[in-house]
């Protein structure tokens, strides 16, 4: 007997979080397994922000709050996009949810109907089309490949535009390739917006601070003020400060839509933990040193990573301007052979050969929309992505054509 609706059906679970679960029980089991599944900061939230939250439950008077938040921690938010984005909104065009997940799950619940397409260039974060599906609505998939950096263009853009377009996803940097939209393609991509008015955006900028380049971060509202009252800009605390599961995310956009996202709030998980919040409150108000010094570990391990995989025959492998992952292609070692007899069909078997055979955990490429590659996170220490390095290329060189 099935409990679940077509909807329910139609879509699964979340890929790294099912691989995650996997390197877990393998790791109870006594497996000696390195997990680079999951884009998690490997360090704690600066002490600052933890103390705020150890406050907030001796004083008590935790109860339910406001489906928008906090009004202090929206002022806050308000106060982070203007001095740090040059964007100005007031407050009730903000509002905080469980998790940058939980707005882009409102946002779809709130304002898709039953056929609307969603335009989603790949490779992206596992989550965007199943989100668009269980609310009725069709991700349009867009390839975008190396050799367009890992973005959609204006041209390309353009021609996946049907009348039934509602939504754009954007994310910059990128989960998982770390590609990082520049003002002027950004530019183009409006160009294209305008002559469409019906089309909305959603501009995922969660990790706007793991910079680990030269490559400034813009966001999308900064390059195309013209589509202010359609663009919903989606952040978070999980990324910049290590608080992945204190689950606070918020969002910035016309005031009509973030009072949709309210109801649904309000009408689902009614309000955000008032704890979370007072934490969320502490790093966005509080020394910022913190956010700075972790894009630099960021960046540190993403160059061990640069060095370590360019030594590595068989694989092709792009850096990141952005972001916390190394997106690797091996395409070019699928159809040979394991040391068992084992064919690696797709990325799907190579990383099961990998966490199977190497105790290395990774997400196959096709759980971007991107077959042919695997996904590391580098939020691991040094010494854990050394190993890995090291994993990943004793697997690659026991395989024969």
């Amino acid at each position: 007997m099935s409990f679940e609706n077509g909807r329910a059906t139609s879509i699964k679970s979340s890929p790294s979080m099912a691989i995650a679960m996997a390197a877990k029980k393998l790791a109870a089991e006594g497996r000696d397994i390195i997990d680079l599944s999951l884009g998690e900061p490997d360090f704690e939230p600066p002490e600052h922000v933890r103390k705020a939250a150890i406050d907030a439950i001796l004083k008590g008077g935790i109860r339910y709050g406001a489906p928008a938040g906090m009004e202090n921690l929206r002022k806050a938010i308000v106060q982070k996009f203007k001095a740090e984005n040059g964007l100005d909104y007031t407050t009730d065009e903000v509002t905080i949810a469980n998790g940058a997940k939980q707005i882009l799950f409102d946002v779809f619940l709130a304002t898709l109907e039953a056929g609307d397409e969603v335009i989603i260039p790949t490779p992206c974060w596992v989550s965007y089309g199943d989100i668009v599906s269980l609310h009725g609505g069709v991700p349009v998939y867009v390839e975008c490949g190396a050799e367009d950096g890992f973005k959609i263009s204006a041209a390309k853009l353009e021609a996946i535009i049907t009348p039934k377009t509602r939504w754009l996803m954007l994310n910059s940097p990128s989960n998982p390739t770390g590609a990082i939209y520049s003002k002027e393609e950004y530019r183009q991509l409006g160009e294209v917006l305008v002559r469409y008015p019906d089309i909305l955006v959603v501009s995922d900028e969660i990790y706007e601070h793991v910079l680990l380049k030269d490559t400034p971060f813009v966001s999308f509202g900064v390059a195309c003020p013209q589509l202010r009252e359609r663009t919903l800009i989606v952040n978070g605390v999980s990324k910049a400060y290590a608080m992945t599961g204190w689950r606070l995310g918020y969002a910035a956009g016309p005031k009509s839509l973030i009072s949709a996202l309210n109801k649904m709030q309000s009408q689902s998980v009614s309000c955000v933990s008032p704890i979370a919040q007072q934490a969320a409150l502490a790093a966005l108000t509080g020394d910022q040193a913190f956010v700075s010094k972790g894009a630099q570990i960021f960046a540190d391990r993403a160059r061990l990573m640069v060095e370590r995989l360019a030594k590595i025959d068989g694989i092709d492998f792009i850096p990141p301007d952005g972001a916390f992952y190394a997106f690797i292609g091996v395409q070019k070692l699928l159809g040979r052979k394991t040391a068992a007899g084992q064919v690696i069909a797709d990325d799907t078997g190579f990383a099961a050969c990998l966490l199977q055979d190497f105790g290395l955990s990774s997400v196959p490429g096709a759980a971007f929309g991107a077959p042919g590659f695997i996904r590391l996170s580098i939020a691991a220490s040094n010494q854990e992505l050394e190993s890995a390095c090291d994993r990943l290329a004793q697997m690659v060189g026991s395989l024969s054509a």
